[in-house]
This record gives C-alpha cells, sequence and structure tokens, in this order.
C-alpha cells in the first residue's frame, strides 16, 4: 500500500492535539494527516495542519473551492510556505450556513488551475464523490481535475465492495486514495442516506465491529491494488476504531 491517511476535525486545539498524541502510537502505520476546512469551528484546515505537522511529517488541509476569489492571490499561500504545508485537497465546500462568509462561483477546477500556477511546489488532490451523479458524469468531472492539474484523488467513503471495485477498474491508473468512514448508529446511517445519497448493502450493520471488519477488508484491497487508504473516524470513539483497524 502506498500511504495511509486520517482525517482528524479541528474542533479545537485541545481535543486537535490530543487526537495527534494518540495517532503517534501509530506513527509507522500513518503517513499523512487530513484536516476538513468546517467553518462552523474556528480553525481553519491550514492552521489545523501546521498543528498536525509538529507531530506527523505531511499534512493536508482542505481547500474550498467557493471560499477562493479568482481575482486574488491565494490567501493562505504564505501560511502554507511558513508551515512547510507541500499537499492539498481542493474540495467544493458546503455553502457557509452564516451568510457574512463571503462566497464565490469558484469551482475546484479552478483552484486546482489556480494552485498550479502560484504554488508549483504543492501536490494538489482533488475529491471524488461517487454518490453525486451517474458513474459517467463523475468520471468527467475526473478527467477535468486531472488536465487542471490534480495530481490524486480522495473519493467519499465507501460501504460496498462491489461498487469500490467497478470505481478501481474505472480509476484504473490514477492515484487514488479510497476512503472509509464508520457508521455507529441508525442515526447516523440515515444522515449518509439522506445528505450523502448512499445505498447501504443488505449485509450492512450500523456498529464499531462492521465498519472495522470493512476498513481491514478496503485497506487489504488498497494493498493489492498499491493505492492509498483514507480512514475518516467521525463521529466514533478514535482509539478503538483505529485500534481494531489496525491491530
Amino acid at each position: 500500500m502506498k500511504r495511509v491517511s486520517v482525517e482528524l476535525v479541528p474542533r479545537d486545539e485541545e481535543t486537535l492535539r490530543a487526537e495527534l498524541a494518540l495517532l503517534q502510537q501509530y506513527q509507522d502505520r500513518i503517513d499523512v494527516i487530513n484536516i476538513p476546512d468546517l467553518l462552523r469551528f474556528e480553525t481553519r484546515s491550514w492552521q489545523g495542519a501546521a498543528m498536525a505537522k509538529e507531530y506527523f511529517p505531511n499534512a493536508m488541509p482542505h481547500i474550498r473551492a467557493m471560499d477562493i476569489n479568482l481575482e486574488e492571490e491565494l490567501p493562505m499561500k504564505d501560511y502554507l510556505r511558513e508551515h512547510g504545508i507541500r499537499e492539498v485537497l481542493v474540495i467544493e465546500g458546503d455553502p457557509p450556513q452564516r451568510m457574512t462568509h463571503a462566497v464565490y462561483p469558484t469551482e475546484s477546477t479552478d483552484v486546482i488551475r489556480k494552485f498550479r500556477e502560484e504554488m508549483p511546489e504543492v501536490t494538489v488532490y482533488a475529491g471524488i464523490d461517487q454518490y453525486r451523479s451517474s458513474m459517467r458524469h463523475e468520471l468527467y468531472r475526473i478527467h477535468r481535475k486531472v488536465q487542471a492539474g490534480a495530481k490524486g484523488f480522495f473519493t467519499q467513503p465507501f460501504y460496498d465492495r462491489r461498487l469500490l471495485e467497478i470505481y478501481a477498474d474505472m480509476l484504473s491508473g490514477l492515484e487514488v486514495y479510497w476512503g472509509v468512514s464508520p457508521v455507529m448508529n441508525a442515526g447516523s446511517q440515515s444522515y449518509w442516506e439522506r445528505k450523502n445519497n448512499v445505498v447501504f448493502p443488505q449485509a450492512f450493520e450500523p456498529s464499531l465491529e462492521w465498519s472495522v471488519q470493512f476498513s481491514r477488508e478496503v485497506m487489504e484491497l488498497a494493498d493489492k491494488m498499491d493505492a492509498s487508504l483514507y480512514l475518516m473516524p467521525i463521529r466514533t470513539n478514535l482509539e478503538e476504531y483505529l485500534a481494531g483497524v489496525f491491530r
């Protein structure tokens, strides 16, 4: 397997540092820390990534395309260079709940190209949402992102091995981080179904045991494909989940 990435939500500095300290026991298994950019928290993704680099050599902030004004320079450019952050994940981003936050009609391909022009030393990754629309349309979006300069991709979490294998065949030759995320209860399952259009397989169970076993299964698949793994331990016991995955 190429790399393992773990996503940590920057709720606040104290919590993020505690989780990073917990993850240090897996330094030989984890290659990069991903930090999403969630506007309901004060810590921006690049600030969280700078903290993560105090614990791990590689950290990757998420950059929301709709936050970027194409008529101005990248606002986090100097900060990324100052803290030696050389990888980013560009996503579309969700509209802010507070209308005081300025957004722009900027697409992820625009921002990928902007990074290539303004920060050529940074490796830019892009997102794949296998639930957004048809496979044909998502593949078209992927090709556009490659043309814009994306060097690899992070998927939304998979819950069905059969769907993952179809996408693996479709994306052969591309660098892909295959995503998995635990679902611990029926409420969380309903969220993924309503918010992200996920169709869970009949054998799915919203439990730690099922989530750990499926994560290990995807890890084995990624290893066979010489691909990468993207763990998103959202709203779960981080210690229990990672202990099960890395056992």
